[in-house]
């Protein structure tokens, strides 16, 4: 479980007190996309990592900035190395080869929050990208980086741990987070394959129309949720159904496949 330390600042009624980065480094530029938005502009990913930061404390965590690390282009995107709870952490197998060392780097800072801690070994792959929160209900997509052996080792360490878990083979999205997110108060934003997947049925849905698509991939932090700039109709229909937003422009690492939830480890 979280350490004592980490235990004392949990006082209160947030449901994230902590959050993880780790500051994009100068060969950033040359990491890994599917996309065809051009390379991204170094200094400008430094000024939205910086906005990002902000936001994170805004909604009340105690935000830790690891150092980058140059080795590994792709390690700003932390989200893709754990799985955090507020009882243990799954340090994770990432899909990429050339991201799987990035939990080297992650893994003595995950230690100094988390006394229990959990393993994807190989042959399993798992990226935490691939994986959502929905109260104890835990969806893991099967895509390209997160393999079915990845994912049944997670369910059977959640399932462990008297949490549900539900795989979801995804068909057109990156990551199972490319195309959702969960808001709290049985509420999801869905985009493109998941809004008529029978699996999130049972939710309210926020439906994001198919040219914003990149903004499904929202964050709800505490009393804010988090959104990509320059998607005002997702932007409306999160504030319509009561929920108050921060925007942050991240055009430079949409660029690398990215998006708000890849940037954090939030617990």
């Amino acid at each position: 479980m979280l350490k004592e330390s980490a235990l004392k600042s949990t006082e209160g009624t947030k449901l994230f007190h902590h959050t993880i980065v780790k500051r994009p480094g100068t060969t950033y530029v040359n990491g890994l996309t599917t996309s065809d938005l051009g390379k991204p502009i170094l200094e400008k990913a430094f000024e939205q990592h910086d906005a990002y930061i902000e936001a994170l404390k805004k909604c009340g965590t105690e935000v830790t900035v690891l150092p980058s690390n140059d080795q590994f282009p792709d390690s700003t995107f932390v989200e893709d190395t754990a799985v955090l709870t507020p009882e243990f952490a799954v340090i994770s197998n990432p899909g990429a080869e050339s991201r799987n060392g990035e939990i080297q780097d992650m893994e003595p800072a995950i230690k100094s929050f988390y006394d229990k801690i959990y393993y994807i070994k190989a042959p399993g792959t798992l990226d935490g990208g691939d994986i959502l929160q929905a109260e104890d209900h835990f969806y893991i997509g099967i895509s390209e980086r997160t393999n079915q052996e990845g994912a049944e080792q997670l369910k059977q360490i959640l399932e462990s741990e008297n949490y549900k878990a539900t795989i979801v083979p995804l068909q057109k999205f990156f990551h199972l987070k490319t195309g959702i997110a969960y808001l709290g108060n049985q509420t999801i934003v869905a985009a493109g394959e998941f809004v008529d997947h029978p699996d999130f049925n049972s939710y309210k849905k926020i439906i994001v129309p198919q040219e914003e698509e990149y903004a499904a991939n929202c964050i709800q932090v505490n009393d804010y949720v988090i959104i990509p700039a320059g998607y005002p109709q997702t932007k409306q229909k999160i504030e319509e159904a009561g929920y108050q937003t921060i925007e942050v422009d991240t055009s430079e690492f949409r660029k690398l496949d990215g998006g708000l939830s890849c940037l954090s480890l939030r617990f």
